[in-house]
């Protein structure tokens, strides 16, 4: 008999050794996992580039500009386009145009790589050169180098708007001279020539209509 009770007893410890073991078992946490890899951050916006819109452009010539929207020489029109293809649908900068088409340098200045600033001369600007001097450049082939330099002469390789023109006060052009920026705010003047427009925006530009006809230094 009492073998039998210590046979019992011996049979409920192992018992209960067997139950706490896969209890013990079943509490063994699952190993943890690597955190995730965070997110990849997303790109700041580009800040102080340059980039203008609609709202920052100033000046007494904008007045001479489309005010609809629906009208590629509007400011708002202009916006989208390459700043070759702006500069020809506004109506301040028609003989520009076609200089820049006389020098082959539509797909330079369109180019959507590029981001530049560019002193546009209004139209009123062209008519005040000595007419055989501008017919020169624009027809005689001899001159076309000229008339390069002078178109490049108003191309500054960034991106600038006026609050940084200004800052900058002198910078070095496409062409290899220099421009001196005199001014602040919406009073800029670039070698003396009046900004009439400033600020405007275009895709791969920011455009300041400006009231001379810069010419480059002599070399």
């Amino acid at each position: 008999m009492r073998t039998s009770r210590l046979t019992a007893l011996a049979g409920a410890v192992a018992t209960s050794a067997v139950l706490l073991a896969g209890c013990g078992g079943g509490m063994q946490s699952a190993p943890e996992e690597p955190p995730p890899p965070p997110a990849p951050s997303e790109p700041e916006p580009a800040m102080g580039q340059g980039v203008t819109t609609a709202e920052d452009v100033f000046g007494p010539g904008c007045a001479q500009v489309p005010t609809d929207p629906a009208d590629e020489g509007s400011v708002q029109g202009m916006i989208d386009d390459p700043v070759g293809t702006a500069a020809s649908n506004n109506p301040l900068l028609t003989k520009l145009t076609g200089a820049v088409q006389a020098a082959g340098l539509v797909d330079t200045l369109n180019d959507p790589n590029a981001q530049y600033t560019v002193f546009a001369p209004a139209d009123p600007a062209f008519d005040a050169l000595p007419p055989e001097q501008l017919d020169a450049m624009l027809t005689d082939p001899a001159q076309r180098g000229m008339l390069t330099d002078v178109l490049t002469y108003h191309v500054v390789p960034q991106r600038m708007d006026a609050e940084a023109l200004a800052q900058a006060g002198t910078l070095d052009t496409v062409q290899g001279g220099q421009v001196t920026i005199e001014g602040s705010g919406e009073d800029l003047a670039v070698n003396g020539a009046n900004v009439l427009c400033g600020n405007v925006p275009t895709a791969n530009a920011t455009v300041f209509v400006v009231d001379q006809v810069l010419m480059p230094p002599q070399q």
